[in-house]
């Protein structure tokens, strides 16, 4: 990513472009990731600790429950799908699985399966596993998915076990120990790369059932989870070796399949604030962090550290709920939208080269459209608009998350601070409800309530635009209260089209009727950053944050 002239010096450029075909068929088995060219000397036993700085604790490690940045960036280092990402293509890479086949014009995979793993506490990898694995997914329970709303799969399967008839996913099949097939109901162009999200990681069965994973009786950050979601045991290189109320430790699996690289032990230690973990830098006491602010950014400049920026792979917005009645009304979203000045909250609250967003899909993405309509900052029209819409002060709740940075959005209050002035100049009656990240403020606003406006964004996890549209704007969620059945119909039409034009034009019209509509206000593609110590050689930065510590290369 281009950078300013003052910052070259300093600035890698760590991310990469993630290609958009998705692999239908591959006959021939790839080096595993974590492994590069044969070695003729044994590797070194990892000795080195690397301690990171991480701007809020996880709300959970059940990945299967919990989507958050935060939790997604743990569970990686412990549990393993069974397709990884390529750092270069973005294109699915063997990983558990070696190879596969498509069958069935597109409604059927089946996977050949690595027959040298072992789960962390020594159940073994196997097919039987993997269905134990998708068929638990597949029956999560209403009541379950309302306790964690971070369940990613009826995001991308559509439904359940209690909507068969609804669902993408039909069936897992053992064919043999080292041999799965996964069938679906209708073809899904995504579906490898849906199954790189840390939502499909394979959990050990054993654990699972000695964990109650479905039962969430545990809290931690003021999340439900279980017993397993406290102690997750996967495939990965990593295992969980503590878990308090300021850190996570992970230590490194000596029974691991792959290449283990140069880290023991990983520390990761949550700083709710941005100059917090500049500090942590700065001292010593970490190794690196990431959610860069453009405060901390300019400070790292002048004090000569790594900056290693990502490609823009995540949209913040301004969510609107269509639930509280004088939001049902077009003007008055469209109001919202004049309302809002997406050029200054860029300029003052994200990194150089952040791109405004008219649209939910960023631009590297098959089926961005040019052409999207946008209403533009227009204040005067606003007012015009909030009048010919019936507002009449009506007190909007509007939401924001506190202590706490992401990806998509390097500092909420101040972002909502500005925000919430612009509305209120336009005749807004706006409340502001501040709500602790760590007490919930996901669920609250991403479930049914009385928040009429809140702030959050979308980290995308695999590159089709699809990961955007359909988890947001698929089906009537909490979040919006959006009920648009043609929109509805063609998304899910989307993810049957194979790659292409049509597929193209399709979600160029999808992305230009949600923004006609606005259900939510997008305002940037933002540019994340990590900030990394003069010790980091390398660090495997990835757009869709599929970080695995591995990786990471340190000087001796």
């Amino acid at each position: 990513m281009p950078s300013s002239t003052s910052r070259r010096t300093v600035i890698k450029t760590g991310a990469v472009l993630l290609a958009l075909g998705v692999t239908s068929c591959t006959g021939v088995p790839a080096p595993s990731p974590s492994s590069g060219q044969p070695s003729t000397t044994a590797a070194a036993e990892p000795a080195a600790t690397f301690n990171f700085g991480t701007a809020a604790q996880p709300l959970g490690l059940d990945p299967a429950l919990s989507s958050d940045v935060e939790s997604q960036r743990i569970t990686r280092q412990i549990l393993e799908g069974l397709v990884g990402v390529d750092q270069i293509t973005g294109k699915p890479t063997p990983l558990l699985a070696t190879e596969w086949s498509e069958s069935d014009e597109g409604r059927s995979y089946t996977f050949k399966l690595r027959t040298d793993v072992v789960f962390q506490d020594g159940t073994a990898f196997n097919a039987d596993a993997v269905c134990t694995n998708f068929n638990r997914w597949f029956a999560f329970s209403p009541d379950l998915r309302r306790q964690a709303p971070g369940s990613s799969f009826k995001g991308v399967f559509k439904a359940h076990s209690d909507e068969p008839e609804l669902s993408i996913f039909k069936s897992c099949t053992a064919l043999a120990a080292d041999t799965v097939r996964i069938d679906l109901t209708q073809p899904f162009t995504a579906f490898l790369q849906a199954l790189t999200l840390p939502a499909f990681a394979m959990a050990s069965p054993a654990a699972l059932a000695a964990g109650t994973a479905d039962v969430l009786d545990q809290s931690r950050s003021g999340q439900p989870v279980s017993v397993f979601g406290t102690s997750p045991v996967g495939t990965g290189p990593f295992t969980l070796a503590s878990w308090d109320e300021g850190s996570v430790t992970l230590a490194g699996n000596t029974s691991y399949w792959g290449e283990r690289g140069q880290i023991a032990t990983i520390n990761f230690v949550a700083y709710d604030h941005p100059q917090a973990r500049l500090q942590a830098l700065l001292d010593g006491r970490i190794d690196g962090y990431d959610a860069v602010t453009v405060g901390n950014f300019d400070q790292l400049v002048k004090r000569g550290k790594q900056i290693v920026q990502r490609d823009p792979f995540s949209v913040m917005y301004v969510g609107i709920n269509q639930d509280i009645p004088v939001l049902q009304n077009l003007k008055v979203r469209q109001a919202i939208e004049m309302a809002i000045d997406k050029d200054t909250l860029i300029r003052r609250f994200f990194i150089d080269n952040t791109a405004k967003a008219t649209q939910f899909v960023p631009p590297k993405i098959s089926g961005f459209n040019n052409d999207a309509p946008e209403l533009g900052h227009d204040p005067a029209k606003a007012r015009e608009y909030l009048k010919e819409g019936g507002y009449a002060g009506e007190e909007l709740k509007f939401y924001y998350p506190l202590n706490v940075t992401r990806p998509y959005l390097p500092t909420p209050e101040k972002v909502y601070a500005e925000i919430s002035r612009q509305l209120t100049a336009v005749g807004f009656n706006i409340q502001p409800v501040p709500v602790d990240w760590a007490d919930g403020y996901l669920q609250k606003v991403q479930s049914p309530g009385d928040h009429a406006l809140h702030l959050l964004g979308w980290n995308g996890s695999y590159s089709d635009a699809d990961n955007f549209v359909g988890p947001l704007f698929g089906e009537k969620n909490g979040e919006f209260g959006y009920h648009d059945p043609q929109v509805f119909s063609k998304i899910n039409r989307g993810r049957r089209l194979p790659e292409g034009q049509e597929r193209d034009e399709l979600y160029h019209t999808i992305n230009a009727q949600i923004a006609a509509t606005v259900p939510a206000v997008p305002v940037a593609f933002p540019i994340s950053a990590l900030a990394l110590s003069d010790r980091v050689v390398s660090y495997p930065a990835s757009p869709v944050l599929n970080e695995v510590f591995t990786k990471v290369q340190l000087k001796p």
